[in-house]
């Protein structure tokens, strides 16, 4: 497989930061976006620069992002694949004892960002016939009590299925990761029982190795060890 251009969002930690390590590894080049400059400076000069590039930015802010698209271009010459990864959860559970504060930055994150990601990076996308990846969740495929995260995992999902058609026009493709529970700092305590991070990125891997005449249009991926 030909070497790929990859914008990757939320890349400072956790799925990002795996599907960086892995894309590099075999042979790809990363631009790498998050909020925290420090953590994605670090990961730049632990992968290369010859094959790294960070820019820093709040995803929910599309100035900024379409911004971060431009440069990745710019210091490229290409976009292949862009990987919407960026996403949070909330403290808070359920919709009546929610707090719809939580609620608003995780829409802006979860759904905004998502949207953003795309629509900045798909004019790109179009030149390269190249691919759009976004990290949506079981949780977006069954229902959760009052779940609004899950909600917003719906919606991700949907999306998804939406803009895989949208972007077959032009023979673009377009990858729903939905993995059940990650080891990632998303949660306060370890979960070493369940996926890892590295999980996520192969399946990712997966994704855009596919022949040019294959569209993996979802990828999910459930721990071994379930919940009894």
């Amino acid at each position: 497989m030909s070497e790929k251009i990859v914008l990757i969002t939320g890349a400072s930690s956790g799925i990002g930061e795996a599907t960086a390590r892995k894309l590099v590894a075999e042979g790809h080049k990363v631009a790498l976006t998050a909020r925290s400059e420090d953590k994605l400076t670090q990961l730049v000069q632990e992968l290369g620069e010859d094959f790294a590039v960070a820019f820093a930015c709040d995803a929910t802010d599309y100035d900024a992002l379409k911004d971060v698209v431009e440069r990745t271009v710019m210091h490229y010459g290409r976009l292949d694949v862009a990987f919407a990864n960026a996403g949070t959860g909330v403290s808070k559970a359920g919709t009546e004892k929610g707090d719809p504060q939580q609620w608003q930055k995780m829409i802006d994150i979860n759904i905004n960002a998502l949207l953003y990601t795309a629509h900045a990076s798909l004019p790109h996308l179009r030149k390269t016939q190249g691919q759009f990846i976004l990290t949506s969740s079981v949780a977006g495929r069954m229902p959760l009590k009052g779940s609004i995260y899950g909600a917003s995992k719906w919606f991700a999902y949907g999306f998804g299925q939406n803009l895989a058609l949208e972007m077959a026009q032009w023979q673009g493709r377009c990858t729903t990761i939905t993995p059940g529970m990650v080891d990632t700092p998303f949660f306060d305590e370890p979960k070493p029982d369940k996926l890892a991070a590295d999980d996520i990125a192969d399946a990712v891997y997966y994704a855009i190795s596919a022949d040019a005449r294959a569209n993996v249009r979802e990828v999910h991926v459930m721990p071994t060890q379930m919940d009894s």
